[in-house]
């Protein structure tokens, strides 16, 4: 009874060698007739992937991109402030509208008006370093450059009187405003504006001005537009904002205005 067994069992094992081994060739044709291949070979022979544990570390060949952050807005500063402002006779029209934004803002504005001046009449003297240690002032606004709009080479001519200017603010923090150009310049906004940080210096070349009978100065008007087109550009473009709220008044008077004759 065992060896029947065996035999059963023997002749099972071969007809599935048999089974299995024609399964692993490519095709199997029986008197004209092609056998459907069987999966052993594919089951036998396939081989999962080997999955790591971790994701494979694949190199970033992407050129970095560098991308500069922008400095501005600079938050504004809304302490009250002690405000010098000094320059040529285009104050005469800005001083005014900044005073009136003074006093809706709770600056005290002091005014020094030196009429026919330049960059190199205030950098050949210490007269800036006068009014400082007379007001001390927490903050310097300055317009100078009308009366160089057609120098010839600024640079030269003008490097030395502005740093002495510059030297005199110290390191108080301070805002240009350029020339109302009535013909362009000979380089002295470039100059200016190249000698000065970044958001320290307000171009007004390129504005639309009303202007008096010597076709240079803005009309009181006009000027009074001026000074609300620097106080619009401050808040978002200024390296040193201060608070300059919209006044109700039109015009407003400085705590003082000193003028200087001509040389």
């Amino acid at each position: 009874m065992k060896r029947s067994y065996i035999s059963l069992w023997l002749l099972l094992l071969a007809a599935f060698g048999v089974v299995a081994g024609v399964s692993c060739l490519d095709e199997v044709r029986i008197i004209g007739h092609t056998l459907k291949k069987a999966s052993f070979k594919e089951e036998l022979t396939h081989h999962d992937p080997i999955v790591p544990d971790k994701p494979l570390f694949i190199p970033d060949t992407t050129p970095a991109v560098t991308i500069p952050l922008s400095r501005f807005p600079v938050p504004v500063d809304t302490a009250s402030k002690t405000i010098l402002f000094f320059g040529d006779s285009m104050l005469e029209g800005l001083s005014p509208r900044l005073a009136a934004y003074c006093e809706a803002s709770g600056h005290r504005l002091y005014t020094v008006i030196w009429y026919s001046s330049t960059t190199q009449v205030w950098g050949d003297c210490d007269t800036l370093s006068v009014f400082i240690r007379r007001y001390k002032p927490d903050y310097i606004i300055a317009c100078l450059g009308a009366n160089e709009l057609f120098v010839r080479d600024i640079p030269t001519k003008r490097k030395k009187p502005f740093e002495h200017i510059i030297s005199q603010i110290g390191d108080r923090p301070i805002l240009w405003i350029g020339p109302p150009n009535w013909k362009e310049d000979t380089g002295i906004n470039d100059f200016i504006s190249s000698s000065l940080d970044e958001g320290e210096f307000f171009l007004s070349d390129g504005m639309t001005f009303e202007r008096k009978k010597d076709g240079a100065h803005p009309t009181a008007v006009s000027a009074s537009l001026w000074m609300d087109s620097v106080a619009r550009w401050m808040p978002g473009h200024c390296a040193h904002p201060i608070r300059l709220d919209t006044p109700v008044r039109e015009k407003g008077r400085p705590e003082r205005v000193i003028l200087l004759q001509p040389l």
